[in-house]
């Protein structure tokens, strides 16, 4: 009789865990998800980013509004008329080039990305605020070198 090998099941060594970069991956997307998921009620995470350009940028076009978010630019018109339908962005004519428009954050565009961000910044402080002092010390160190990473 011959000896059979299971051929659905690999055979496997001692159970792999992720590297560094894995581990860091889906910590930061779940992290983030977690954010968007907790704050952003009132608009799409694309509409908040286009609020938010707007409001640390200042006024800009659609056309370097979609390059800034990495969306074509029919999309980007899109989310501007749903945003100035809502009353959170304006649009006016470019003083400079009188063919195009300009798009520019309301107040009320102002407020909800301030209320986004305390919100977000509650829903983690609430979470930092759990951890040991020693642990809160080394998600400082790491959000400085994350950032030193993306800034690259």
């Amino acid at each position: 009789m011959a000896e059979s090998t299971p051929t659905s099941t690999p055979q496997r060594g001692p159970e792999r865990r992720p590297d560094l970069a894995t581990n860091l991956r889906v910590a930061v997307l779940r992290l983030s998800r977690r954010l968007r998921n907790e704050s952003t009620l009132e608009v799409s995470e694309a509409q908040h980013s286009v609020l938010s350009a707007l409001f640390h940028l200042g006024p800009m076009t659609p056309g370097k509004l979609a390059e800034h978010d990495h969306v074509q630019r029919p999309s980007m018109t899109r989310t501007v008329a749903s945003l100035e339908e809502r009353g959170l962005v304006t649009r006016e004519t470019d003083p400079v080039d009188k063919r195009s428009v300009v798009v520019d954050v309301t107040a009320e565009g102002r407020a909800l990305v301030k209320e986004i961000k305390r919100r977000r910044n509650a829903w983690l402080d609430k979470r930092l605020a759990k951890l040991t002092a020693a642990e809160r010390q080394v998600v400082a160190e790491a959000a400085a070198i994350l950032r030193r990473m993306v800034e690259q």
